[in-house]
């Protein structure tokens, strides 16, 4: 297949690993991956927030920057983050809807029907569960809010994840609830977003993990800073890295974030 990768903003900006390992994973596959130059944010930022009118433009540049899946220059789109793709499928078509757009909105939604988070395209459309990955650490997975409520994934993360070689997969106490993140409302809501993280980290420090992965580095940054700031030894990947990690090419887990250092300070992993 020929696939489109949208790296989504803050990957581009803050984490590029999530979208190297899912290139590195898709062309390991036999899979020829590309790299639309046009692409920036899908616009959910501006969704979330309430600025509709803002975000139409954002998500005509995203519809037109992709919508050569629909003449079959390409096969599909994945998108490395629960929540974007969420956004895509279900909030985009509804904005130009809204803004008196029905062209935009039907190809928008035509677009939305070829594009997949990484764990879709995986199992519903390549039929794999099993990717090949060698991962001999002990890693519990949080399934993000936008994946679970919003894009429906399912257990579609853990199949892969319980299909790598190596791996010891804990369970994560309370597994369904919010880390506290959500975009602008960690800022709006900053008392109960850190209650919300707290209670995050301590479920996740209770499982011993050397690793919390999840599908959207947005949580992952979060979640990274709150065992950061606890001096924890577990430290945060994306589903993506450890799919993409074999025996012949392994992926270490980062070493934990030291006092006030950044994630994205510590650049691409392997």
């Amino acid at each position: 297949m020929r696939i489109a990768l949208a790296a989504t903003c803050i990957a581009d900006a803050l984490f590029p690993q999530a979208p190297i390992a899912t290139v590195k994973l898709l062309e390991r596959l036999g899979h020829t991956v590309v790299f639309p130059g046009g692409q920036a944010c899908c616009g959910q930022m501006h969704v979330n927030t309430g600025y509709f009118d803002k975000a139409v433009p954002v998500i005509e540049n995203h519809v037109k920057t992709f919508e050569p899946v629909l003449d079959n220059e390409w096969d599909a789109v994945v998108i490395p983050s629960g929540s974007c793709a969420g956004s895509i499928k279900h909030q985009q078509a509804m904005v130009c809807e809204r803004a008196g757009l029905p062209d935009l909105a039907k190809t928008a939604n035509a677009v939305a029907a070829k594009t997949y988070e990484l764990s879709e395209l995986l199992i519903d459309v390549l039929g794999l569960t099993d990717v090949g990955a060698y991962f001999p650490h002990r890693v519990t997975y949080h399934p993000t809010c936008h994946s679970m409520r919003m894009l429906g994934v399912g257990d579609k993360p853990y199949q892969l994840l319980r299909a790598v070689e190596g791996i010891e997969l804990v369970e994560l106490p309370d597994a369904d609830q919010c880390c506290g993140f959500g975009g602008t409302f960690a800022v709006k809501n900053a008392d109960t977003s850190s209650a919300m993280l707290a209670d995050k980290v301590a479920n996740i420090e209770s499982t011993a993990a050397t690793v919390v992965s999840a599908g959207d580095y947005s949580c992952l940054m979060n979640i990274g800073g709150g065992l950061n700031r606890k001096g924890s030894a577990t430290t945060t990947m994306h589903l993506a890295e450890i799919l993409a990690s074999t025996r012949e090419d392994p992926a270490t887990p980062p070493a934990p974030l030291r006092a006030g250092q950044s994630g994205a300070a510590k650049g691409a992993r392997r």
